[in-house]
């Protein structure tokens, strides 16, 4: 199953995360957050990951 994490030191609180993909990302305190630590199925959080301007997404 992979694991979703947001190194909050390098995310700038863009949301580019969260608008690509609502269902696994969220703001908390002008950071992006993993809604879950894990998922059955990568959809659209590859794309998020791959989009963050700081690389602060890892899948895993």
């Amino acid at each position: 199953m992979p694991k979703i994490k947001v190194d909050k030191e390098k995310c700038i609180g863009c949301q580019l995360c969260t608008s690509i993909c609502p269902k696994t990302f969220e703001m908390k305190d002008d950071k992006a957050a993993a809604k879950k630590a894990a998922i059955d199925k990568l959809t659209c959080e590859r794309e998020a990951a791959d989009s963050c301007p700081t690389e602060a997404i890892s899948l895993s």
